[in-house]
C-alpha cells in the first residue's frame, strides 16, 4: 500500500524525470546530427526520411539518456527536499534515509526492468533500421546543382558546364563532356537553351539551341579514325537521375551484426564463436601432423641404450649422416617442412584471431545490454544521497555534480569498453569497469547522508582548516620556544 510519504517522493521525483530524459535525449540526438551533418545536409531528404531518422536515432540513445535522467532527477528530487526543509521535517519524525529513499529505489529497479527490456528487444531493431538508413543516406548523392562556370561531374558519365543561368530556366554558353573512358570523349556546345525537371522527377532535361554536336570513333592509336561534327539548332538531352534518389537497403545485409541480436540470438552466436574458436586447436594440430611425422616415433628414452651399451653421446647431425650430399638433402627436406609449418601457423594465427575478435565483440555487446540497466540503479544511489546532502534544488548545482559523475561513469564506460577490444580486460571487467568504481561511491555517499554528513558544507571545511592552521601554528610556537630553552 502506497503511503502518503511515498506518493510525495514520488510526486516530486516524476515531474524532474520526465523533463531531464527529455532534455538528455534531445541532447543526445542533437551530438549524432552533429557527428553527421556532413553526410546529410544537401541530399534533398523528405521530410518523411528525416521523421524516420529521428526517430531511430531517438531509439538508439535512450539507454543512455536513462541513466543520466535518473541521476540528475534524483538529486534534483532530494535537494528540492532539503532545501524547502521536509527532508529535516521527515527526519525529525524519526523516519530514516533508507525509508523514504524506498519508493524511488523500488522506481529505479523498475527503470532498470523497462531499460534492460528496451535494450533487448527494441535497441536491436532500431539500430538495425538506423544502420541500413544512414547507410542509404550516406551513399545517396547530393542534391543536383549546377552553378555557373564549374564543371558539374555528379551525374554519371557526363561533365556539365553552364556559363550562365537565369531566373526562367534559360541556360547559356552550355558545355557537355559524355565520359565513356575509352580515351575519346563526345562533346556538346551550345549557345543557350532550357533546363528543367522531368513531370515523373527521374530525368533532367536539357532543350539546346544552336549548337554542336562533336564525337570520334576508332582506334586512336592508328589513323583510321572517325570524327564526326553535327551542327543542330534544336536538341535533346535527357540525364538520368535515378542515382540521386536515396535507395532502400534490405535490412538483412545488416541483421548479423552484434548490435543487432538480442541476448537469446547472442547466446546462440557466442556458442558458435566458442566452438569455431576451439576448432583452430584442432585443425593446427591436423594440418601440422602431416609435416611432422616424426613426431609419433618419439621417445623419452632414446637416450638410454646408448649410454647403456657405452656408446659415446651424439655431439652432431654430421655424425648421424655422414655424407654431406645426403645431410644437405635432408636439411633442404627439414627446412621446407619447417615453411610450411610456419606459413600453417601463421594462417591459423590470423584467422583465431579474427575469430577471438568476433567472439569479444558479441560478448561487449551481451555484458553492454545488462550493464547500461544495471547503471539506472547505481546512479540512482548516488544521486538521492547527493541531493540529500547538498540540499540545493532547481537545475544549477544539481546539474554540476550530474554532469560530472555521468562524464565519469562515461568514460569509464568507454574505457571499459576499448580495453575489451584491445583484449585488456576480460569482456565481464571492462563493460561492468563503470559499475565497479561508481557502485562504492554511492554506497558511501549512502552512509553519510544517513548520518547527515557535512560533506558538501562550505562552513565545515572552513572550520577544519581553520582547526589545521591553528594546529599548525600552535606546533611551530612550541618548536621555536624549545630552541631557545
Amino acid at each position: 500500500m502506497i503511503k502518503k510519504l511515498d506518493r510525495l517522493i514520488l510526486k516530486a521525483f516524476v515531474g524532474p524525470f520526465i523533463a531531464t530524459f527529455f532534455i538528455t535525449l534531445f541532447v543526445l540526438v542533437l551530438q549524432f546530427f552533429w557527428l553527421y551533418i556532413d553526410d546529410i545536409v544537401g541530399k534533398g531528404l523528405d521530410f518523411f526520411t528525416i521523421a524516420r531518422l529521428m526517430s531511430y536515432v531517438t531509439a538508439s540513445v535512450v539507454p543512455l539518456a536513462l541513466p543520466l535522467a535518473v541521476l540528475l532527477s534524483s538529486i534534483m528530487t532530494f535537494g528540492n527536499l532539503g532545501e524547502t526543509f521536509e527532508l529535516v521535517a521527515i527526519k525529525s519524525a524519526g523516519i530514516p534515509l533508507l525509508r523514504f529513499m524506498r519508493p524511488l529505489l523500488v522506481t529505479s529497479l523498475v527503470i532498470c526492468g523497462i531499460a534492460f527490456l528496451f535494450n533487448n528487444y527494441i535497441i536491436p531493431k532500431a539500430t538495425l533500421k538506423l544502420n541500413t538508413l544512414k547507410y542509404d543516406i550516406i551513399v545517396t548523392k547530393p542534391a543536383l546543382d549546377i552553378k555557373e562556370g564549374v564543371f558539374y561531374d555528379k551525374i554519371d558519365g557526363y561533365v556539365i558546364k553552364i556559363g550562365k543561368k537565369e531566373k526562367n530556366g534559360t541556360i547559356r554558353n552550355v558545355v557537355i563532356y559524355e565520359k565513356n573512358y575509352n580515351l575519346q570523349d563526345n562533346i556538346t556546345v551550345a549557345d543557350s537553351g532550357l533546363m528543367r525537371i522531368s513531370d515523373d522527377k527521374r530525368y533532367l532535361e536539357f532543350f539546346l539551341n544552336s549548337g554542336w554536336r562533336y564525337s570520334e570513333k576508332g582506334d586512336r592509336i592508328t589513323t583510321n579514325t572517325e570524327f564526326t561534327r553535327m551542327g543542330f539548332k534544336e536538341y535533346k538531352k535527357l540525364f538520368d537521375l535515378s542515382s540521386f534518389k536515396i535507395q532502400k537497403t534490405e535490412d538483412s545485409v545488416f541483421k548479423d551484426n552484434w548490435r543487432m541480436l538480442s541476448m537469446r540470438q547472442l547466446d546462440k552466436a557466442i556458442d558458435s564463436l566458442e566452438k569455431n574458436r576451439n576448432a583452430v586447436y584442432k585443425s593446427v594440430a591436423t594440418e601440422t601432423a602431416v609435416y611432422m611425422l616424426f613426431a609419433k616415433n618419439l621417445d623419452s628414452n632414446w637416450k638410454l641404450p646408448a649410454v647403456a651399451a657405452g656408446i659415446a653421446p651424439i655431439k652432431s647431425f654430421s655424425q648421424v649422416v655422414p655424407d654431406s650430399l645426403v645431410r644437405n638433402s635432408i636439411l633442404d627436406i627439414a627446412l621446407g617442412q619447417a615453411n610450411s609449418v610456419k606459413s600453417v601457423m601463421e594462417r591459423q594465427a590470423a584467422d583465431y584471431a579474427v575469430k577471438k575478435t568476433n567472439l569479444r565483440l558479441h560478448l561487449i555487446e551481451w555484458h553492454r545490454k545488462l550493464s547500461l540497466s544495471f547503471a539506472c540503479l547505481v546512479l540512482f544511489l548516488i544521486g538521492a544521497p547527493l541531493g540529500s546532502i547538498i540540499r540545493k534544488g532547481g537545475i544549477g548545482t544539481p546539474l554540476i555534480f550530474a554532469v560530472a559523475f555521468f562524464v565519469l561513469f562515461f568514460l569509464l564506460n568507454n574505457y571499459g569498453e576499448k580495453f575489451v577490444k584491445q583484449d585488456v580486460l576480460q569482456p565481464w571487467a571492462g563493460m561492468w569497469l563503470a559499475t565497479f568504481a561508481l557502485l562504492p561511491i554511492g554506497l558511501f555517499l549512502v552512509y553519510k547522508a544517513m548520518n547527515d554528513s557535512q560533506l558538501f558544507n562550505q562552513e565545515f571545511y572552513y572550520r577544519f582548516f581553520r582547526k589545521v592552521r591553528a594546529f599548525v601554528k600552535n606546533r611551530k610556537s612550541a618548536g621555536n620556544e624549545s630552541r631557545i630553552a
